[in-house]
């Protein structure tokens, strides 16, 4: 290939999307080594620990007191089994899941009909996304109103303004490691502040005890919570929009690259079993860090707001929830929330940004309008949809402005979807992973118990927006 052509100059990286026997390596084999090649989880804990643990899990502490802290732990561990397995086939045959969805029938066009449901399930998406934009907007507001009084339109329009052109700049190169680091950052800052209030809550008049967390282990449902806990469930941890996210970032992280095209040889299972375990680890560190933010959230939402009767609604969402750090702390605590806040919304908004135009301009050469493969086509497709997406997103926040009702229902979407992502990964785990890399009994009987579960929320999902719900 000549490097002087465009496409030469493109190829000078090497393309995570495509397999070159040249580009394979070994895999570390010590715990360390695993650590320094870690990434993907990291992006999907910032895209994670935003809008869910934030905003509904805290609202749903709030509402329900810890009689539903099970939920909580139940809805980190349980999907984590899908995330593995269909990251696990996309490092096998170094494919991204929407291609792998386009595979399990039946087609309606040029692709299957999962694509057309995650198609759907990304435009109700984008109220979530807006509500996650308006949260950063209504902390900035609160802050520093700029113009107009705090929380009033003119400040939170100039503030989203601004949200919106600066995430654009900071992710107008696409590329990986520039999401990655700020990712780490943001994740990291805020995860310690939060556990560490959630620890610290004992010593204040807000405290809980042993009696407390045993009522949120006692698997109990209260009437008019429902809807709050099937979002949360669609929503924390990992949902179906984040597992099928996944595996691009694994793609790009470089861990089905060097694994290397499968050329049958023994070499090449072992290369791949080593990079299957780095997986599973970065699996599971992003697991510990979404389950500690979600406890966390959920506790301080029960310990300090469910007494007082405080639940976060509409713009007004923001000051309601720094009454977990001022009535904690004092007054001045308000300005180191509103800080986390913004850090811990708009790192969900960059993991958002950074994510979604991948996933479309996927779509988009999966319905033959792009040459998927050709990589300076892909990357502007992927720069301009930046461009359009954040506009879109923070339109409909201005729109509507009810933070939290636009993420619960991006978490309904996102609970329903997941269904079909089950059903994917079934599928492509039966006709593309080899019996090899699916012998071990426990991964197989948690994928089970994980799949079963999900189908619960995504049948009682389908029934609810069909006005078919069993309670409310």
């Amino acid at each position: 290939m000549s490097t002087t052509s465009p496409q030469g100059a493109a190829a000078a990286v090497p393309d995570p999307y495509a397999l070159r026997p040249e580009d394979a390596r070994e895999a570390p084999r010590t715990f360390t080594g695993r650590l320094r090649h870690l990434g993907p989880g990291l992006i999907l804990s910032a895209a994670v620990v935003g809008s869910g643990e934030l905003i509904v899990t805290t609202s749903l502490g709030a509402r329900a007191g810890f009689v539903l802290l099970w939920l909580v732990i139940a809805s980190t561990a349980i999907k984590v089994w899908i995330q593995m397995e269909l990251a696990r086939w996309t490092i096998l045959t170094g494919k991204p899941a929407l291609q792998g969805f386009s595979q399990v029938g039946p087609r309606v066009g040029r692709v299957g009909w999962i694509n057309w449901l995650w198609i759907g399930m990304d435009f109700a998406k984008m109220l979530q996304r807006g509500g996650i934009i308006g949260g950063v907007a209504a902390a900035l507001s609160i802050l520093w109103p700029i113009y107009g009084e705090p929380l009033s339109f003119p400040s939170l329009a100039v503030w989203t303004g601004i949200v919106v052109v600066t995430t654009i700049l900071l992710l107008q190169s696409s590329r990986y490691s520039i999401v990655e680091r700020l990712a780490a950052v943001s994740v990291g800052v805020f995860t310690l502040a939060t556990v560490g209030l959630a620890l610290g809550l004992p010593l204040t008049e807000f405290g809980y005890g042993s009696a407390d967390l045993a009522t949120g282990l006692s698997f109990a449902i209260p009437a008019g919570t429902i809807g709050i806990a099937v979002a949360m469930f669609g929503m924390t941890g990992v949902g179906a929009d984040e597992m099928t996210t996944y595996t691009y970032w694994c793609l790009e992280k470089g861990y089905a690259r060097w694994t290397g095209p499968d050329d049958g040889t023994e070499e090449r299972a072992r290369r791949a079993e080593g990079w299957l375990r780095v997986m599973r680890l970065d699996v599971l560190v992003s697991w510990l860090v979404c389950t500690l933010c979600t406890l966390a959230f959920y506790i301080i939402g029960a310990s300090v707001l469910h007494p007082q009767g405080l639940v976060p609604e509409g713009n007004a969402m923001i000051t309601t929830l720094a009454r977990m750090y001022t009535d904690t702390m004092g007054p001045w605590a308000e300005y180191v929330f509103l800080i986390g806040a913004v850090a811990v919304l708009w790192s969900t908004n960059i993991g958002s940004t950074a994510s979604v135009p991948r996933l479309w301009t996927n779509t988009l050469g999966l319905l033959g309008v792009i040459d998927w493969s050709d990589v300076a086509v892909r990357r502007r497709t992927i720069r301009i949809l930046t461009w359009v997406f954040q506009p879109l997103w923070a339109a409909s926040f201005l729109f509507i402005q009810s933070p939290v009702l636009m993420v619960q229902i991006g978490g309904i979407a996102g609970g329903i979807f997941l269904l079909a992502v089950v059903i994917a990964v079934w599928r492509l785990r039966s006709t593309e992973v080899d019996p090899r890399f699916r012998r071990n009994p426990w991964l197989t009987g948690a994928l089970v118990l994980s799949s079963a579960a999900i189908a619960v929320l995504g049948v009682y999902s389908v029934l609810e927006v069909f006005g078919l719900g069993i309670g409310s």
